[in-house]
């Protein structure tokens, strides 16, 4: 099945023909699926940091006898930090 075809499309690439910083996250995601976890991370280097992200903000919402806020601060630091780079590593090769 060719899931491309109903992939959403970046809009700052249609737009300014230039890709941003969260391009290549759904063709990661469609990756990890298919078991394919070094090509993810090629596709989009913060993948993993970005689900484990989005599990912790879950849990926040679901556990509310724990306090998960610098659990979340230091990972959505991690993720802009790993987005940066390899964002920059991408534009420059």
């Amino acid at each position: 099945m060719d899931l491309d075809k109903y992939m959403i499309p970046c809009v700052n690439k249609k737009i300014f023909g230039v890709e941003c910083l969260g391009c290549g996250t759904q063709r990661a995601l469609v990756l990890l699926f298919r078991g394919e976890f070094t090509t993810a991370f090629e596709m989009f280097p913060a993948i993993f940091t970005t689900i484990i992200f989005f599990i912790i903000i879950g849990l926040h919402f679901i556990d509310k006898t724990r306090n998960y806020h610098k659990l979340i601060i230091g990972l959505a630091i991690i993720n802009a930090i790993i987005m940066i780079i390899s964002y920059i590593y991408k534009m420059t090769n």
